[in-house]
């Protein structure tokens, strides 16, 4: 998985009624684009997170297609 500020973090709810969360990537911390992300949710808390297989990358720029885990 590769992403770049700017960059939104689509994490699928894992349970039935658990919404999707998404956030902004504020930060790239590992190298290359690779994790962890620090990540400003829209609920407005900035977190770093480590995606799991339930999370998807979805490209800053219109019309890039999503890069998924």
């Amino acid at each position: 998985m590769q992403a770049a500020v700017g960059d939104r973090l689509h994490v699928h709810g894992n349970t039935v009624g658990e919404p999707d969360r998404v956030g902004e990537i504020v930060e790239v911390r590992g190298q290359e684009g690779a994790p962890p992300y620090l990540v400003r949710f829209q609920d407005g808390h900035t977190s770093l997170v480590f995606p799991g297989p339930d999370a998807v990358i979805e490209s800053g720029s219109a019309g890039e297609e999503a890069k998924s885990t």
